[in-house]
């Protein structure tokens, strides 16, 4: 439980020297953990759920795209508000106990949905978990190190995270193997990694109570103090989000291009191995090279990908694109958290990270809502085409906006506060 005395936002938890990498902390390898069994659980779910609503429950792929989009972007409300009231109390652990707990639950009443409103409901649960929980966890993780090894902590994180991603798919294609069809099966079991995650987190992390003030400040009090920087990089994240439809439409290609039931699951693990193996070298790599070079390849990749299968969605190159998309990820999420804690300051930081969240997740309604009805109404190769097109434009305004030759003063501005 969180420690009952008051400590500094910027004093960071600490390891003894020579024990583990800098950056790398008690705190970080906890968080870490609690996120790899998480999505263990989670990505058991994620590519069999379009198959499951379609398949099983007979619905639309429209209908899928209104689950993934409703769940995503109205839980993500949550997180601006989430994020600023954990600034405001001081207090952060409380916000990731309740909210992986909530999203525990949430996927394993899966098991008893009946009707694809029934899969809305609980996805949008989960998603209000997620919601809840996520912009705390990132600020603890940047208030657990120094500045300058921001990248590196964040890229391990999502190693461990993505790493959970990859045995989650595995675990549902030997599931598939053992009982076809049996998506239910797979619901149900996926609550024992969620019970782990809970456990990990409350027992190991540490999250001090933060001083707020006499007078604790106003939500947009605490936006104004984000700066230009900041919201020019929202602007440009919202962009790219819109891009960024759910992967359930590739996971959906891939059953569409001869791929069988049970081997959609081995791509989505080819994804996250890439995702996982990349993430954190990325991550020491930003820390040197800053995170725009990162975020700019990021944004080209995935317009290359997506423009690849509008043109044409072959077997080889659905796989190609599979394995890309992780390369895509890693230079992508890690990067993109890395630069909001370097601009935001560390009294604002929770804020930061729910405003992005806020913005990134909103984007993804209309995202994954277009998505699936242009495919009903002109196929595949039109969903996919407009995406590479957004990506492509987002990568020129990221360009414009937040040129490279800036990153450093914003981040040497946020290393002196």
């Amino acid at each position: 439980m969180d420690a009952a005395a008051p400590a500094p936002v910027a004093a960071p938890a600490s390891a003894p020297r020579g024990r583990t990498p800098a950056g790398i902390n008690r705190n970080i390898v906890a968080l870490g953990l609690t996120s790899l069994f998480t999505d263990v659980s989670t990505e058991m779910i994620v590519p069999v759920l379009p198959l499951f609503v379609t398949g099983t429950l007979k619905a639309s792929v429209a209908s899928l795209g209104v689950i993934e989009g409703v769940a995503e972007s109205t839980a993500a409300l949550l997180r601006l508000a989430s994020g600023w009231l954990s600034d405001r109390i001081g207090r952060r652990k409380p916000f990731l106990i309740f909210g992986y707990g909530l999203s525990s639950v949430s996927k394993a009443a899966l098991v008893a949905a009946g009707s694809w409103p029934a899969v809305l409901g609980l996805r949008f649960s989960d998603r209000v978990g997620k919601g809840l929980r996520t912009p705390p966890r990132d600020a603890l993780i940047a208030d657990s190190v120094e500045p300058r090894h921001l990248g590196r902590a964040f890229g391990f994180h999502r190693a461990l995270d993505t790493l959970g991603a990859a045995i989650g798919p595995l675990v549902a294609f030997a599931m598939l193997g053992a009982f076809p069809g049996n998506y239910r099966r797979i619901f149900l079991v996926s609550a024992l990694p969620a019970a782990l995650a809970l456990v990990v987190l409350a027992t190991m992390v540490r999250a001090p109570r933060h001083e707020t003030g006499a007078a604790p400040r106003s939500l947009a009090e605490g936006a104004r103090e984000l700066g230009a920087p900041f919201y020019r990089f929202l602007a440009v994240a919202g962009l790219f989000s819109l891009a960024s439809s759910s992967t359930a439409f590739l996971l959906l290609l891939a059953s569409r291009v001869g791929f069988e039931s049970r081997g959609v699951p081995l791509l989505y693990l080819l994804y996250n191995l890439v995702y996982a193996a990349l993430s954190w070298p990325v991550g020491i790599l930003s820390d040197r090279v800053g995170r725009r070079p990162m975020l700019l390849a990021a944004y080209l990749v995935f317009a290359g990908i997506y423009g690849a299968l509008a043109w044409r969605a072959q077997p080889g190159l659905v796989v190609a694109g599979f394995a890309l998309l992780g390369v895509h990820s890693a230079l992508l999420e890690g990067s993109q958290r890395s630069l909001v804690g370097d601009l935001a300051p560390a009294e604002s930081r929770a804020t930061a990270f729910g405003l992005y969240y806020t913005v990134v997740g909103t984007a993804l309604l209309p995202a994954s809502a277009v998505a699936g009805w242009l495919w009903d109404r002109a196929g595949a190769r039109a969903t996919f085409a407009l995406d590479a097109a957004l990506a492509l434009a987002a990568a020129l305004l990221f360009a414009l906006l937040l040129p490279a030759r800036g990153e450093w003063g914003d981040r040497g501005r946020d290393a002196a506060r």
